[in-house]
């Protein structure tokens, strides 16, 4: 009896402890079952498949792509094995992951790890692959920042079956090793903002260049034409006329130096006006005979009467030729145009070779994930929280030991608001775009319930918490753990702070109602990301802008240069070569009035009581009261504040005869025809005309004999009531007369009979 009630007690017993450790089992087995390791968990993977790319980068390496990785794979010939996932979840090179996951898989090969920045480590187990280290260490250096895993492995395939892998990684560590060296390989791919720099250099060039070469082509166009007479014995030029009228230039009263308007002996003086017959000038009162010159120290008086210079002077004609219109100096459009459409023809060009140039359209090594690409990771952890509250990334190392796992599994057993605590890293290259309210959205729509969404980043160790539909003081939720949001950087602490969140949540007040995030912007598009800007667009228009600037400035450098080069040519010619000095080309108004003043007074002073012959005296009186009918109107000593240019030269020209005169009146016959302001001529050349026939003899100075002179433009109107330099032989006046070689003496009777003078 004792004996069957001893035995039915042991069996009670041991019915009981059967129970107790059922129960225990049953209550371990979600901490124990569900958390394998990191290196578990990984080898498990690729027993399934030799590449495995975690699902958190799928805008980087979208884990469609791994059929590519295994084909690269394939050509080294020994089994390998990858894994692609976060840098942050592989580790350094002496975290022994390779390792680790070797022992648990078992098997013979090649392992290579893979992050989002290249390749990481090269581990050979069993198998002999030389080279190896070298290949990933040329890889490392060879590559530059912007190259994704996909060509890092295909980099590191290629440099290891080369046979060069010593070879290149001695060279990589030469040219970019070293810690003072700060450069590395050129770019790979375009992105945006090389993309804005292309746009931007493309207008540059598009507007800059034709604009620069426009502007040149003008230049240099109106440059020759300067270069080339326009008169009748000019080069390149035509028959030119002394129209009537001339188009004055006042530049104010000069108050020069007062000279003597000396006149010759026997010159009578008409007061007629231009227009008027000369029997009816004569009539007039005021008409008068000129005094002989007086001797000692006083100058010759003139009787010449002051009057108005005429409004309508006569015109000269011109031996040999008939009156023309002046050319017009601005470019004729039909010059113009044909450059105008070159430069467009030119932008053109530049601009479809710039489409060729810079033709990426997109940017990376052309991988563009899935859609189930894109959703992998928020289905993984929504099936894990389904089953657990808890879930733990598999992909990272675990922040969590079992002892935490356990307590944090009781707290949340025991809170009266549904929480669900994921565990697992976020970043720029997940499907989120590292937005945790983007994951929680996207759980909350897999799982179908309201909760509490706690996200702990084992990397940084930050806490972040999103509610959907839990009946929680908003209020509390960001006060109280607001000091438990971020740790030391790491997730060392990322346990004692979870555990301490959820004491938070136990004690947290209940809202009277429901607590509902605003529904987050949608993750950029992986695929528009990609996508580069088209090159005529964003900085286009501003480098147009650029272009068109920096063609000026081009523009004027090159205009500036030209002055200099030609200043320093003439400082540099031999005597007798060129243009002689005080007689430019283009003189400007100030120019001509202060020369003028100083010429006209330098001849009234060699004019004095000298002793000359009948014909040097002669010679230079007539000079120099045709140069005072040009400029002294007003016989008042000064040059008049209406002067024109041309009767500013014409003066200058007769002043400067006039000195020559009283050296050698046959020295002063003839003056050069390119440029009166040279003085006198002292040869002759022939020159064909430009409408053809016999080639004629003109005067020309020494310095044109030996180094053909620019022709003298003067400015003018050219008809049309535009003002502008243009060949003095185009303007009217008597100046235009020396064009064809004429003696002085028929230019002093030309002025003479211009302004109605006997």
């Amino acid at each position: 009896m004792v004996g069957a009630v001893l035995r039915a007690g042991i069996v009670l017993v041991t019915g009981w402890l059967a129970v107790l450790f059922a129960a225990g089992a049953v209550h371990a087995a979600p901490v124990a079952s569900d958390t394998p390791t990191q290196a578990a968990y990984l080898a498990q993977q690729l027993r399934n498949n030799p590449v495995y790319i975690s699902d958190e980068l799928p805008r980087v390496v979208p884990r469609s792509t791994a059929p590519a990785f295994a084909k690269e794979a394939r050509r080294l010939g020994v089994p390998t094995y990858v894994v692609i996932l976060p840098y942050t979840s592989v580790g350094a090179l002496d975290s022994g992951l390779l390792a680790q996951i070797h022992d648990r898989l078992g098997r013979k090969g090649l392992y290579v790890s893979v992050s989002e920045l290249g390749l990481d480590n090269v581990q050979a187990y069993g198998v002999s692959v030389p080279g190896a280290d070298d290949a990933r260490t040329a890889t490392m250096y060879e590559m530059p920042h912007d190259a994704t895993p996909r060509e890092s492995f295909q980099r590191f395939v290629d440099v290891l079956t080369s046979g060069q892998a010593h070879e290149r990684a001695e060279k990589g560590r030469d040219e970019y090793g070293g810690a003072y060296n700060s450069h590395e390989p050129p770019k790979l791919h375009t992105d945006s903002v090389d993309r804005q720099n292309q746009s931007f250099l493309t207008g540059t060039v598009v507007a800059g260049v034709p604009l620069a070469a426009l502007l040149i082509s003008n230049y240099a166009m109106r440059r020759r034409r300067a270069s080339r007479a326009d008169g009748p014995t000019g080069p390149g030029g035509s028959s030119g006329s002394s129209g009537s009228g001339s188009s004055g230039d006042p530049g104010g009263a000069d108050r020069g130096k007062k000279y003597a308007a000396t006149k010759s002996p026997g010159t009578k003086v008409s007061s007629a006006k231009a227009g008027e017959p000369k029997n009816a000038g004569a009539a007039k009162a005021g008409a008068t005979t000129r005094g002989t010159t007086k001797t000692g120290n006083t100058k010759p008086s003139s009787t010449k009467p002051r009057s108005r210079k005429p409004s309508a002077p006569k015109a000269v004609s011109r031996p040999g030729h008939t009156a023309s219109r002046p050319r017009k100096r601005s470019f004729a459009p039909e010059r113009s145009f044909p450059l105008g459409l070159g430069a467009l023809v030119l932008a053109g060009l530049l601009a479809f070779g710039a489409s060729l140039v810079f033709h990426d359209t997109t940017s990376g090594d052309g991988s563009v994930p899935t859609a189930a690409d894109m959703r992998a990771r928020a289905d993984r952890v929504a099936d894990g929280l389904r089953h657990d509250p808890l879930y733990v990334d598999p992909e990272s190392p675990s922040p969590l030991d079992t002892a935490q796992r356990s307590r944090l599994h009781d707290q949340l057993g025991a809170l009266h608001v549904p929480t669900l605590v994921a565990a697992l890293p976020t970043s720029m290259d997940d499907e989120s775009g590292g937005r945790t309210e983007l994951l929680a959205k996207s759980l909350h729509d897999r799982l179908r319930r309201n909760a509490l969404f706690v996200f702990a980043n084992p990397t940084s160790g930050s806490l972040d918490i999103v509610n959907y539909g839990t009946p929680v003081d908003a209020a509390y939720l960001f006060d109280r753990p607001h000091d438990l949001q971020y740790g030391a950087g790491d997730g060392s602490t990322l346990g004692p702070r979870l555990s301490k969140l959820l004491t938070y949540l136990d004690k947290a007040p209940v809202s009277k109602t429901a607590g509902s995030p605003d529904a987050p912007s949608p993750a950029a598009d992986p695929v528009a990301a990609q996508k580069l800007p088209g090159l005529f667009t964003g900085d286009f228009a501003p480098g147009l802008f650029s272009g068109s600037l920096a063609a000026l400035l081009f523009f004027g450098l090159v205009v500036a240069v030209w002055a200099i080069v030609r200043w320093l040519t003439g400082l540099r010619r031999p005597a007798g070569a060129g243009a002689p000095s005080g007689a430019p080309a283009e003189p400007t108004s100030a120019w001509l009035r202060r020369t003028a003043r100083q010429e006209v007074a330098a001849l009234t002073t060699t004019l004095e009581p000298t002793a000359m012959a009948e014909e040097s005296r002669r010679r230079a009186w007539e000079c120099l009261d045709a140069a005072a009918l040009l400029i002294d109107g007003d016989s008042d000593g000064r040059i008049d504040a209406d002067a024109t240019p041309v009767g500013l030269a014409c003066a200058i020209t007769l002043a400067r005869v006039g000195r020559a005169a009283v050296q050698d009146p046959a020295a002063a016959e003839y003056v050069c025809y390119r440029n009166p302001l040279h003085g006198a001529a002292t040869a002759r050349e022939r020159k064909r005309p430009a409408g053809g026939g016999k080639p004629v003899s003109l005067p020309v100075c020494a310095a044109c004999r030996e180094r053909p002179g620019a022709v003298l433009r003067l400015r003018g109107s050219d008809g049309y009531g535009r003002q502008g330099y243009a060949p003095y032989s185009t303007l009217p006046g008597p100046l235009a007369t020396l064009a064809d070689g004429a003696r002085i003496d028929q230019l002093t009777r030309d002025v003479r009979e211009y302004f109605g003078v006997q």
